[in-house]
C-alpha cells in the first residue's frame, strides 16, 4: 500500500513496522550522545547534594511542562514539594500537595526512578489512573484507568471553534486497541539491538499514534519516551527534561506529529526532529546546572550572615529564577507577610548588601540579587 493510498499510518497495510534510515541518524545521535557525556561528566564532579538539587529541578520542570504542553498549569511549590518529599531531598519548608500534583509526580518518577521494569498494559493504565484522580478531565467524565472506547464517535485531535473544527489526527477504532497494545508491549519489553535514543523516539510516537486513553496520551507517551531516555543514561536520576524543551517547542512538537501521522511509515524525519530537541534539552540543563552552582557558591558566601525564614525563602525563589520584578508588594505576597514587614526584611537585604534597587523605572520599585552574590 502506498502513502496515497491512506490517511493516518496505523492505517497502512505495513503497520506498526517502523522504517528509518540510519546513515541520516548517525551524527545526531553522536552529537546527542556527545552533549549526554559532557553533561554527565560535569555532574560526577559536584558531588551528590548538587546532583540531588540538579535532579530535583529537572524534575520539577518535567512535570510542570508536560501538563504545560496539554494546557494545565499546575503549583510549582507544590511539584517541588512532592517530588522532593518522595526522593528524600531536603528543601526546608514543604508546600501542600493536591492529588492532581502527586498523580502527575507518580507517574514522572515511577517512569524515571524504576526504568528498568517492565512496560505493561498494568503500569500504563495506573498512570492514567494516576493522572485524573476524580475521574474527570476538566468537566468531562472519561473512562479512567482503561483503555478508551468509541461510545462518542473516533477518537480524533481537533481545533478550531464548534462547527469549523480541523481535524488534525483520528486515531485507530478503539475494538483494535487490545490487539494494538500487545504489539506496542511486546516490542517494548523485547531485547533490541536499537539505539535506547531511537527506542525512546518510536516508543514516544507508537504511543500517540495509538491514543489509547480518552485522555493523557501525550503526557504519558512522553512518559514512555522518557522511561527509554533515563535507560540510555544508564540512571534513574533525571538531569534533563525533554517535555520542557518540546514545551518551549510546542508548535513544531505538533506539526511535525501531524505530518508524521499523515506520511509513510519512514519516520526519520521524526526521529531527527526528536533527538534535536533532546539534544537541546540536554544544552539547557547545562544552564540549569550552573544556576545549581551559583546557588551553592552563594550561600557558601552567606551562610554565616543571620536571614529570617522570609529572606531564605525569597532569595532562593531569586535563585531559581525569578519570573517578572521582585517588589515589596510581591515579596509581601509570597512570604504571607503584611507590606511593612517585608520592607523591613528588604531594607535589612539591602543593609547587608544581598539585594540591590534594579535600575528600571516605574511605579514600583523592584529588587535583584547583587552582582557579586
Amino acid at each position: 500500500m502506498n502513502s496515497e493510498d491512506y490517511t493516518y499510518i496505523w492505517q497502512s497495510s505495513e503497520w506498526p513496522n517502523w522504517q528509518y534510515d540510519l546513515t541520516v541518524l548517525t551524527q545526531p545521535l553522536s552529537d546527542v550522545s556527545r552533549a549526554q557525556g559532557l553533561l554527565m561528566g560535569r555532574l560526577a564532579d559536584v558531588g551528590m547534594l548538587l546532583r540531588e538539587q540538579a535532579s530535583l529541578l529537572a524534575l520539577t520542570e518535567d512535570v510542570i511542562k508536560t501538563s504545560a504542553i496539554e494546557g494545565e498549569h499546575l503549583n510549582v511549590e507544590s511539584v517541588r514539594s512532592s517530588i522532593a518529599r518522595r526522593l528524600g531531598v531536603d528543601i526546608g519548608a514543604l508546600a501542600p500537595v493536591d492529588r492532581h500534583v502527586e498523580g502527575v509526580v507518580d507517574m514522572v518518577l515511577d517512569a524515571t526512578v524504576n526504568c528498568q521494569a517492565p512496560v505493561t498494559s498494568e503500569r500504563l493504565l495506573n498512570w492514567h489512573a494516576a493522572l485524573f484522580p476524580t475521574g474527570y478531565s476538566g468537566l468531562s467524565k472519561i473512562h479512567v484507568g482503561k483503555w478508551r472506547d468509541d461510545a462518542r464517535g473516533p477518537m480524533q485531535v481537533v481545533s478550531g471553534p464548534i462547527g469549523r473544527q480541523r481535524v488534525h489526527f483520528e486515531a485507530l477504532p478503539a475494538d483494535q486497541l487490545d490487539a494494538q497494545t500487545e504489539l506496542f508491549f511486546n516490542w517494548v519489553n523485547a531485547s533490541s539491538i536499537e539505539s535506547p535514543l531511537i527506542k525512546a523516539g518510536l516508543a514516544h510516537l507508537w504511543l500517540v499514534t495509538l491514543h489509547p486513553f480518552d485522555d493523557g496520551n501525550g503526557r504519558i507517551a512522553r512518559a514512555v519516551g522518557d522511561l527509554f531516555l533515563a535507560r540510555a543514561d544508564g540512571s534513574s536520576q533525571r538531569f534533563y527534561s525533554l517535555s520542557a524543551q518540546i514545551q518551549r517547542e510546542r508548535k513544531a512538537y505538533y506539526d511535525i506529529l501531524e505530518r508524521t501521522q499523515k506520511a509513510s511509515l519512514d519516520v526519520t524525519e521524526w526521529l531527527v526532529w526528536f533527538l534535536g530537541v533532546l539534544h537541546r534539552a540536554v544544552d539547557e540543563a547545562q544552564c540549569t546546572l550552573d544556576m545549581v552552582l551559583a546557588k551553592s557558591r552563594f550561600w557558601q558566601r552567606w551562610i554565616t550572615t543571620p536571614l529570617n525564614q522570609r529572606q531564605v525563602k525569597l532569595i532562593n525563589r531569586l535563585l531559581d529564577g525569578f519570573d517578572g520584578k521582585l517588589t515589596s508588594s510581591k515579596w509581601a505576597s509570597i512570604a504571607k507577610c503584611s507590606p511593612d514587614t517585608a520592607l523591613r526584611d528588604i531594607t535589612d537585604l539591602l543593609t547587608r548588601g544581598v539585594l540591590r534597587k534594579t535600575d528600571a523605572r516605574g511605579r514600583s520599585t523592584s529588587y535583584e540579587l547583587t552582582d557579586n552574590s
